[in-house]
C-alpha cells in the first residue's frame, strides 16, 4: 500500500468522490436515455441532443450566456490584475484599507445582496437592463477573485528580475508587459478560468440584472426544470459539463508546461 495511504483514507477518498461525482455520471448517463421519464431507463438514444440542438431558445440563451462570460472575465482579469498589483505593489496610499475592503466584500457577500444592489444602482440611473447589465454585474463579483488570485502569485514574485531588466534600461511599464506579465501568466490563466465559470453558473445576480432579451442559459434552465426535469435538461447539463471538463484539461495541460519550461531553465 502506498505510503500515507490507510484503509480508512482510501475509504474516505471513494465516498468522497462517490458523494461528489455520481450524481453528475448519473446525469450524463440518464442524457443519452430514451424514455421521456428521467428516471425509468427506455434504451440508448441520441434523441435528446437532437431535441436540444433544434431548441432556438435554449441556443439563444447559451450564445448569450457564452459572451457575457467571455467578455465579463476578460474584464474581470484586466481590473482584477490591476487591483492585484496596486495591492502588492502600494504599500500604504490614502484609503487603501478601504479599498482592499471593498475588493473583498464581494467574495463574503451573499449574492441575492450584491443582485439586489445591483438592480437598484442600474435603476437610479435609469440603465436599460440586458446583456451590458448583467456583464457589468458578473465583472464586479468575478474581478475580486481574479484579484486574489493574481495577488497570491505577485506576493512570491521574484523583484530581482524587475530590477535586473530596469537596470538594463527597461522603463517600469515595458518591464511589466516584458518581464512580469509572462511569469504570472498561469496566474492570470487561472484566473480568468475562475472568472469564466463563476459567470457561466450565476443564476441568482443574473435574474436581478437581466432585462428582456437576455436570459442565461442558468436561468432557462432554472425555469424549465421548476415544471419538471425533462431528458433534454440532461443533454444541455451534459454539454456544460463536457464544455468545462475540456477548459480544465487545457488549463491543467498549459499549466504543467508551464511548470516543466520553469524548471528547465
Amino acid at each position: 500500500m502506498a505510503r500515507g495511504l490507510t484503509r480508512f483514507t482510501i475509504a474516505a477518498l471513494t465516498l468522497g468522490f462517490v458523494f461528489l461525482y455520481l450524481p453528475i455520471v448519473l446525469l450524463v448517463i440518464y442524457s443519452f436515455n430514451a424514455s421521456k421519464l428521467v428516471t425509468v431507463w427506455g434504451g440508448f438514444s441520441l434523441e435528446w441532443y437532437r431535441v436540444m440542438l433544434g431548441n432556438t431558445a435554449l441556443l439563444d440563451s447559451a450564445w448569450v450566456t457564452l459572451r457575457v462570460a467571455a467578455l465579463s472575465s476578460t474584464l474581470a482579469l484586466i481590473l482584477g490584475t490591476m487591483a492585484g498589483v496596486v495591492l502588492t505593489r502600494i504599500a500604504r496610499f490614502p484609503g487603501r484599507t478601504l479599498f482592499a475592503g471593498m475588493i473583498s466584500a464581494p467574495l463574503v457577500m451573499p449574492e441575492v445582496i450584491l443582485g439586489l444592489s445591483l438592480l437598484l444602482l442600474f435603476v437610479s440611473i435609469n440603465a436599460p437592463r440586458g446583456f451590458w447589465t448583467i456583464t457589468i454585474a458578473h465583472t464586479t463579483f468575478c474581478m475580486c477573485y481574479v484579484t486574489v488570485v493574481v495577488q497570491s502569485r505577485l506576493v512570491t514574485f521574484d523583484r530581482s528580475l524587475e530590477e535586473a531588466a530596469m537596470d538594463l534600461g527597461a522603463t517600469p511599464l515595458k518591464t511589466f508587459f516584458v518581464i512580469t506579465l509572462p511569469i504570472i501568466a498561469p496566474a492570470l490563466i487561472g484566473g480568468w478560468l475562475l472568472a469564466f465559470t463563476l459567470s457561466l453558473d450565476d443564476l441568482v445576480i443574473a435574474s436581478f440584472t437581466t432585462g428582456p432579451g437576455a436570459t442565461t442559459l442558468p436561468m432557462r434552465i432554472y425555469s424549465s426544470v421548476r415544471l419538471g426535469v425533462t431528458p433534454e435538461i440532461n443533454a444541455v447539463c451534459s454539454v456544460l459539463i463536457g464544455f468545462v471538463t475540456i477548459g480544465v484539461i487545457i488549463a491543467s495541460i498549459l499549466q504543467k508546461r508551464n511548470l516543466a519550461g520553469a524548471a528547465g531553465k
